[in-house]
């Protein structure tokens, strides 16, 4: 198979798949080396192809119909970040990212696509055994997420569920 064909099967498996695929687990599948996988992905995105890299693999963005996204400013300490997603997912929502601005390197940002509280464990579990700060551990807590949802309903249930735990970030000089 050569690299044209891998980077076409390699869009294949993550169409057949709903959940994220490792970069390992591609590579076994095709016979090749991990990072030849992350360089045939890293082709793919420059070609256009809209493949999110996420704490658990690849996972091709989809282009959902009838779906909504808006960002919410939060802050909190690392003991609520569980708080925090699952306030979004329990009620019908999504966490696709996070965003935090660095004083040096400007907007860093991160894909989660947590969209069940079994996304949100994975999450958690990982930041855990890699014991690598989340990303707003650089910003005092400060961050942004941008939350898809279906129905307004849904998105105003977590910002007033956000507000009640104290998490939703506000104009504090109202």
């Amino acid at each position: 198979m050569n690299s044209a064909q891998r980077r076409e099967k390699i869009l294949d498996m993550l169409n057949q798949k709903s959940q994220p695929l490792s970069a390992s687990a591609i590579a076994r599948e095709l016979g090749v080396s991990r990072q030849i996988i992350v360089g045939d992905v890293a082709l793919l995105r420059a070609a256009g192809e809209d493949i999110a890299a996420t704490p658990r693999g690849y996972v091709l963005q989809e282009k959902e119909q009838n779906a909504f996204q808006r960002t919410i400013a939060c802050r909190h300490e690392d003991c609520n970040l569980a708080k925090e997603l699952y306030i979004v997912v329990d009620n019908g929502c999504a966490v696709l990212d996070v965003v935090v601005e660095h004083p040096v390197y400007g907007q860093i940002s991160g894909q989660l696509q947590i969209f069940s509280r079994f996304d949100a464990d994975q999450f958690l579990r990982k930041l855990r055994e890699s014991s690598a700060p989340p990303l707003c551990a650089l910003t005092n807590g400060v961050h942004l997420h941008t939350i898809r949802y279906h129905h307004e309903d849904d998105f105003q249930r977590v910002i007033e569920q956000l507000k009640a735990a104290g998490i939703l970030f506000e104009d504090e000089s109202r």
